[in-house]
């Protein structure tokens, strides 16, 4: 590849990874990896890479006239997971494969239209029916062996609350996350064995030319399929809340999704909950005391339904 040809790494991504020795070699080595793959695949560049804070993606066309995206990441656990995710949908509700490298973590990926998400439909409910079809596709799919399972982190979960509780100021926020918990604990000696997206929102969801929407981004995980509505609720939430409407939005978008999945509602709302309580930990392990209110907001429309 020549010199004009080379990728310069965009300042999200440098950012990004450029906090520890082992992401800074990464970057490093990103340009003279494009390369190769773009050799390797007979590939050429075809625009401007982009990227968000994981990963670099490079339009392409391949020697056959079709367009594409190369999509470089650092190679992790859930690299791999979502390289496990899209070979077992092979395409159906969700982005297609084409061609992969496990110890890389690179991937050819057929081209969808990253300017246009989900998130450009206005009316709610048509795009929550358009999230819920994809979504009642991809966990259709038994989970194949070796992916993280529900299980362990609802375990996980349940061992980190007691600690959590005590870094809440709130005794409200204490009590939440306790009875979040107490469900969790009453759902964890099921917890499924579908594959999961577990980050099925808006802004993962593109329109694309073999079919009108297709998901993309997965983050691949066995479990119930209650535990992957959460995104959905929570998708353009600064606009939900600017309604003064947002228990009706998140009550009307549960009730069409567990409807398009043949859910059952209290199940789906308990795993939901649970949702709730990994992003509550997760909070509380970068420094919160005090519950997010979009979460607890969640909670009160399901609760109150």
């Amino acid at each position: 590849m020549s010199t004009s040809d080379s990728v310069d790494v965009p300042d999200a991504l440098a950012a990004s990874y450029g906090k520890s020795d082992a992401g800074r070699a990464w970057l490093a080595a990103l340009p003279a990896q494009v390369a190769d793959f773009l050799e390797r695949w007979e590939l050429r560049r075809d625009g401007a890479a982009r990227s968000g804070m994981a990963s670099l993606v490079l339009p392409v066309v391949r020697t056959d006239g079709t367009r594409a995206v190369l999509r470089s990441q650092m190679p992790t656990e859930e690299t791999d997971a979502a390289l496990v995710g899209l070979r077992t949908w092979n395409g159906d509700g969700a982005v297609r494969l084409i061609a992969h490298d496990r110890p890389s973590g690179v991937m050819l990926l057929e081209r969808l239209d990253g300017a246009r998400t989900l998130a450009s439909v206005a009316d709610d409910d048509t795009a929550t029916a358009i999230l819920a079809g994809l979504l009642r596709r991809l966990v259709a799919v038994p989970a194949p062996a070796g992916l993280r399972g529900l299980g362990d982190i609802a375990a996980g979960m349940l061992e980190q609350t007691p600690e959590a509780v005590t870094a809440l100021s709130d005794p409200a926020d204490r009590q939440h996350l306790r009875h979040w918990a107490s469900v969790v604990a009453d759902l964890a000696g099921e917890p499924g064995d579908r594959l999961l997206h577990w980050d099925l929102h808006h802004g993962n969801v593109l329109a694309g030319e073999r079919e009108p929407w297709l998901a993309i981004d997965p983050e691949p995980l066995a479990g119930d399929p209650g535990f992957d509505l959460w995104p959905a609720l929570d998708s353009r939430w600064e606009e939900i809340a600017a309604t003064g409407r947002a228990h009706r939005v998140v009550r009307r978008r549960f009730d069409l999704l567990t409807e398009a999945l043949g859910l059952d509602r209290e199940r789906a709302a308990g795993w939901t909950l649970g949702r709730l309580l990994q992003n509550s930990l997760w909070d509380i392990e970068d420094g919160a005391t005090a519950l997010a209110p979009s979460q607890v907001t969640v909670a009160e429309a399901l609760l109150r339904r």
